[in-house]
């Protein structure tokens, strides 16, 4: 008898809810075809260091409801700019051909990477190098291009939703403007989506700047009102007019160099100032990517995960599975690795904000 067939899998970039739905697809997908599937631990970096792990029924038991991933995950190895550390410093080398050598000694036929922009871009690259790879969409930042949305975005969404819902008994309590920072990155889909689900009377995100006037011009509209406290929810890549990015930090050895965060607190600052009312931000983090993702969340990733093994059995590759019209297509990697997917200013979600009359900064 010969070898049997045998594919991988492997989870990349930031950790998001619904992974290991995606991981609990696949690899019962695998299995009930009668293939062999290898975890990947720790992400890209797992391919080079050779960290790989047979899997069996009773690893992806019980996970469909559980945060993160089982396989582990980082968000700073990049096979081809790839960080050594050395007497000297951190150097950074090309290792994609060890890449290669890994997965043609387990004889894998199929890589599945569920990552983000930056996991795309990677598996963009190492398609072009020869390895046969199928991609699926996670980031809670749903800025993915080529899918209407991307599992772990609803769960975030609905965590900042509650957010603003607690928030607001505070305000109220206090006569308070109450900041929420939510993440995002370049895209406001989460400040979008959480400030009208949660009615914020403020919504900032990156796709439409700022003028800091407006924002208290509206407050101050909400107090002539007998309003003595309002909601303001930022996005962490919101600027003002004029004005840069909020950065954190930089990570040099990163996909994400540019870490993003404080604007909430800039914003709180200057409406305190500005109005003399007592204002106070609350940065949501990594409350947004951790925990039980929502039902929505795990039927899409297994959506995804049944698709992308549908897709290896139809004997596509370098394609990624994407949500188009409540339907799961495919569509070429190359064609949206590293194009981000922005908030339309002129879509219906946002027109129906102002209709709210829902302050947007503008």
């Amino acid at each position: 008898m010969g070898e049997k067939e045998s594919v991988a899998i492997l989870t990349g970039g930031g950790d998001c809810p619904g992974l290991n739905a995606v991981i609990r697809a696949i690899v019962t997908s695998a299995l009930q075809a009668g293939l062999n599937i290898y975890g990947i631990r720790d992400g890209f970096g797992g391919l080079i260091e050779d960290k790989f792990k047979l899997l069996q029924l009773e690893d992806v038991a019980d996970i469909l409801a559980r945060g993160g991933t089982i396989l582990g995950t980082t968000n700073r190895d990049n096979p081809f700019h790839y960080a050594v550390h050395t007497a000297k410093g951190i150097v950074f080398e090309d290792r994609h051909q060890v890449v290669i050598e890994n997965l043609r000694k387990h004889n894998i036929k199929m890589l599945f990477t569920v990552g983000g922009d930056g996991s795309l871009k990677i598996a963009s690259e190492l398609a072009k190098v020869g390895v046969q790879v199928i991609a699926v969409p996670k980031t809670i930042d749903n800025d993915i291009s080529g899918t209407e949305r991307t599992f772990g975005f609803d769960t975030a969404m609905s965590v900042a939703a509650e957010a603003l819902d607690r928030l607001k008994t505070t305000a109220d309590s206090h006569h308070r403007v109450m900041v929420l920072e939510v993440m995002g990155r370049y895209a406001g889909w989460i400040a979008l989506h959480a400030g009208v689900a949660g009615g914020a009377d403020c919504i900032l995100i990156p796709e439409i700047p700022f003028e800091r006037e407006k924002v208290f011009a509206a407050i101050e509209q909400r107090r002539r009102a007998g309003k003595k406290s309002s909601l303001v929810i930022v996005a962490e890549g919101a600027t003002e007019v004029g004005g840069e990015l909020t950065v954190a930090r930089l990570v040099e050895d990163s996909f994400e160099k540019i870490r993003l965060g404080g604007v909430g607190n800039k914003v709180a600052e200057m409406i305190e100032q500005a109005l003399k009312i007592e204002s106070r931000c609350t940065v949501l983090g990594y409350l947004q990517r951790g925990g039980t993702p929502t039902p929505y969340d795990r039927v899409l990733a297994t959506r995804y995960g049944v698709a992308a093994f549908e897709a290896y059995q139809q004997g596509k590759t370098n394609v990624l599975v994407a949500l188009r019209d409540d339907a799961i297509v495919t569509v070429p990697i190359d064609c949206v690795a590293d194009k981000p997917r922005f908030v339309d200013i002129e879509g219906e979600l946002v027109r129906f904000a102002r209709k709210l009359g829902i302050c947007l900064g503008d």
